[in-house]
């Protein structure tokens, strides 16, 4: 199946993916660790009206709850996850990660933007309209992480956080984790001002500056969050050959894609999905 996505550039990172109707985005190298389900979702495939039409499980938008319910059970089934399952984020541009448990089945988790577990069967759940979903499967532990990085999140290093939380939490080896940058803003959309760029000086070393931003005429920035999130990532010590990084820009793509800089508010949110098989 092709959605007409508007990739930037031809490499295969994704495979599209299409199930009773219901069509997500997943990372080939994520299905080759056999140990996960996962996807991410498009705006189509749902039965969510107007602005977010049509595949929308955001409780926070507005939309139709008996909507957001049908749209849940489809896209679950879809990933082949149980929907009593989802497990959910409720963001707030923190670096707070939470480590469910058993007991944590289908909770919703209060100012958190990031998901890690061991339990097979509970689908890690995070939401998105340009942000960046990281994904993270450590095999060997057998441990997964889910989290959100907007701007704010990538200056202060949440895909480390993460990181490190498993870690501490399952004796994860950052050398055996396989990372993902999901769909989010690209550089070319991302402008930014000046005090957004002199938080990245702050907190990025001085030669991945070239790589991070530019300025424009207008004294604002192209801010790359790709590139950033991937240098948290590897300075978290996950190895270069174990990152897919995205090439698919949310602002680029605003009939499959939803996007806060194409519709502001009035809009539902794309979400990313993790589950240990059970």
């Amino acid at each position: 199946m092709s959605l007409g996505l508007n990739y930037k550039t031809k490499e295969h990172i994704f495979d599209e993916k299409e199930v009773n109707g219901v069509p997500f985005l997943s990372y080939p190298m994520l299905e080759k660790t056999g140990i996960v389900n996962h996807g991410f979702s498009t705006r189509l495939g749902g039965v969510s009206k107007g602005p977010c039409a049509t595949m929308n499980i955001s409780t926070t938008r507005g939309d139709d709850p008996e909507a957001v319910r049908e749209n849940q059970r489809r896209i679950a089934a879809a990933i082949g996850v149980k929907v009593e399952n989802l497990t959910y984020t409720h963001q707030t541009h923190t670096t707070n990660v939470a480590i469910v448990t058993e007991k944590d089945r289908g909770k919703r988790f209060m100012e958190t933007d990031g998901l890690v577990t061991n339990v097979p069967g509970i689908c890690l759940v995070t939401f998105f309209a340009d942000c960046v979903p990281l994904y993270f499967v450590d095999p060997g532990k057998k441990a997964i992480g889910l989290s959100h990085s907007g701007w704010r999140g990538t200056v202060h290093k949440m895909g480390k956080v993460t990181v490190e939380t498993m870690t501490r939490a399952y004796g994860s080896d950052p050398a055996d984790i396989y990372a993902a940058v999901g769909p989010s803003i690209c550089q070319d959309c991302y402008e930014v001002s000046e005090d957004v760029i002199e938080e990245f000086r702050r907190h990025f070393d001085r030669e991945l500056w070239p790589e991070l931003f530019y300025p424009k005429e207008n004294g604002k920035y192209q801010l790359n969050l790709w590139k950033a999130n991937e240098a948290v990532l590897t300075e978290a010590g996950i190895l270069k050959e174990h990152i897919a990084v995205t090439n698919v820009c949310t602002h680029c793509n605003p009939e499959i894609l939803f996007s806060h800089r194409t519709t502001g508010d009035k809009r539902g949110n794309l979400s990313a999905f993790l589950a240990l098989k059970e």
